[in-house]
């Protein structure tokens, strides 16, 4: 197996691994006020998310930034439950280019953050490997294409709730954003450093 194939491997098994789900819920505390017909919105947030999220790997895993462990471990659940908040916030007119703009905002700042959390695992994968930017960019690749995946099944689970099911598209958002927001509150407690 080449190094580009094992690193796209790990970085896609990485984010669909239920062990890491606060990658998962972040990605779709996301996606939580788009539907099916929302595709190409909801693709070009997921890549806001992973450019945001590249820098900081790369420039962690190079060792120019450095922040404590704990703290980024506690700032992931923190932004998991902004965007959920932000979610149960957000009017009917979800849809609007002002909810669109600030989900752009949240997927790419908050990306950085999240960054920072993959890159220690990252950085103990390559140990002291000398040439890291073949395995930084396939472990980003895998990461995307996990992503987009857990945003397929999300949308289309979305998509037969309330096409199918009739469950009201407010409800819809309401519910997941809701659910993910409590969740992210215990994981913040969980993570307390101070």
């Amino acid at each position: 197996m080449g190094e580009f194939a094992l690193y796209f491997g790990l970085g896609k098994d990485h984010i669909l691994d239920t062990n890491g789900y606060d990658h998962i819920l972040f990605v779709i505390a996301l996606c939580a006020i788009y539907l099916l017909h929302d595709w190409k919105k909801v693709l070009i947030l997921v890549t806001a998310f992973t450019i945001g999220h590249s820098i900081t790997l790369a420039l962690a895993t190079l060792k120019i930034v450095a922040f404590p462990g704990e703290v980024i471990e506690f700032l992931i659940p923190l932004t998991i439950f902004i965007t959920a908040f932000a979610n149960v916030l957000k009017r009917d007119e979800a849809s609007s280019k002002a909810a669109i703009q600030i989900n752009y905002v949240f997927a790419l700042f908050f990306g950085l953050i999240h960054g920072l959390g993959f890159s220690n695992f990252l950085r103990e994968l390559l140990g002291q490997s000398e040439n890291i930017v073949t395995p930084l960019f396939a472990f980003n690749v895998g990461l995307e294409l996990g992503q987009l995946i857990i945003v397929a099944l999300f949308l289309i689970a979305g998509f037969v709730l309330v096409q199918f099911v009739g469950v009201a598209r407010r409800d819809w958002r309401m519910v997941i954003s809701s659910a993910i927001a409590g969740i992210a509150l215990i994981l913040m407690k969980d993570r307390v450093f101070w």
